[in-house]
């Protein structure tokens, strides 16, 4: 009953879609439809930000399979522990949508034992254990300034605890790639939480519980590892996520959706602008960017050519700074003529590219992280 209430409210997150149109279930395509109602059936409700993908299919499933096989799937590590960690790598990254739905969805799966019913903040959470797991793979947020952070090189780990196993590891590695790709593309276009921040104070707590409610309540039932992995074909596993091996259906997820995402960017984004990612990732250490950043991309993209410098800003805003993108970011874009599928591209491929550097760098340094206990007893 709560689930068919909620449907409609968090469906409507898709028409106020920025910069690309939604593909209405109504109007949905069989091979777009059939992961709508995948979503639906696994996650409770057809999530937004995996929904708004759908104007290129192949990004959709891609999307879809990465999220189902590293937060939904059942696996050696508690949901809360997961939810925990997408909610403090949502907050590191200024993505108000996903630390709204992740941070109720950990409030709904502790309500019973430690959570508290009216803020969404993952810091409130009485589980020490849980915001320490979280705090090693988001980067605990300080100012308000962080944009991205993965322990960044500078940053003094705590005593290490006793080390989690390579397959723990790996699942909790794997939630958080995933989430530096979707907070990355969801900031870009997604418009606003499902609850928005204006209206009366007691509406949106009210609002806030039964959404909690209805996405703990999902979020305890037991799914099985894999089952999307044969939406997408098999593929070899790149070098830089062989992190993932001790988790077979995590090295199959991200195997088959980095060859999508890599082969919608090698259709959309130009060489000179892919080629200029690389460099500036190779130097990043997963620390946010400086207050001289909007400097920054315009050296960068001075030395492409011209006609790729419009590509080449909303790359680097993607993957530095996603919160900046702005319709003045856009618009040359759609000018030159830049389809929905191309723009989703445009934003895919960075963003996955930069949560796949973070996810080597985080790694090495999750072997100082406590064994979850979430969950336990």
């Amino acid at each position: 009953m709560l689930r068919r209430l909620l449907r409609p409210a968090v469906r409507g997150s898709l028409v106020r879609l920025r910069h690309i149109r939604a593909v209405p279930p109504s109007a949905a395509p069989p091979e777009v439809a059939a992961v709508y109602q995948e979503v639906e059936d696994e996650f409770g409700l057809l999530a937004p930000p995996v929904a708004l993908h759908a104007p290129a299919p192949l990004l959709l499933t891609a999307t879809w399979t990465m999220l189902r096989e590293t937060l939904v799937a059942t696996g050696s590590v508690p949901r809360e522990c997961k939810e925990a960690v997408a909610s403090a790598v949502s907050e590191a990254n200024r993505c108000p949508y996903c630390v709204q739905i992740h941070g109720l969805t950990l409030h709904g799966l502790l309500s019973r034992r430690a959570a508290s019913a009216t803020s969404v903040a993952v810091t409130t959470v009485g589980e020490p254990e849980l915001w320490e797991v979280a705090a090693w793979l988001g980067g605990p947020p300080n100012d308000g300034s962080t944009t991205s952070s993965v322990l960044p090189a500078s940053a003094a780990p705590p005593t290490p605890p006793p080390a989690l196993s390579p397959l723990q590891a790996a699942e909790l590695v794997g939630v958080a790639v995933t989430f530096h790709y979707l907070n990355r593309v969801v900031n870009v276009f997604l418009a606003e939480p499902p609850v928005p921040a204006q209206g009366p104070a007691a509406v949106r707590r009210n609002a806030q519980r039964l959404l909690g409610r209805v996405l703990g309540g999902g979020a305890r039932a037991h799914r099985e590892p894999g089952r999307s992995l044969d939406l997408l074909p098999s593929t070899a596993l790149p070098e830089d996520l062989s992190w993932t091996r001790a988790a077979p259906t995590v090295a199959g997820a991200f195997a088959r959706a980095a060859d999508a995402v890599t082969e919608a960017g090698r259709r959309a984004v130009p060489d000179p602008v892919r080629d200029m990612l690389h460099r500036v990732l190779s130097n990043w250490d997963g620390a946010a960017p400086g207050l001289d950043l909007a400097h920054q991309v315009e050296d960068y993209v001075a030395g492409l050519p011209a006609k790729d410098r419009p590509a080449g800003r909303l790359v680097l805003l993607t993957a530095l700074a996603s919160y900046r993108v702005a319709e003045s970011t856009v618009a040359p874009l759609r000018a030159a003529g830049a389809t929905d599928a191309d723009l989703l591209a445009l934003v895919a491929w960075p963003a996955l590219t930069t949560a796949r550097r973070a996810g080597t760098l985080a790694y090495p340094r999750i072997a100082s992280v406590p064994t979850p206990r979430a969950g336990e007893g």
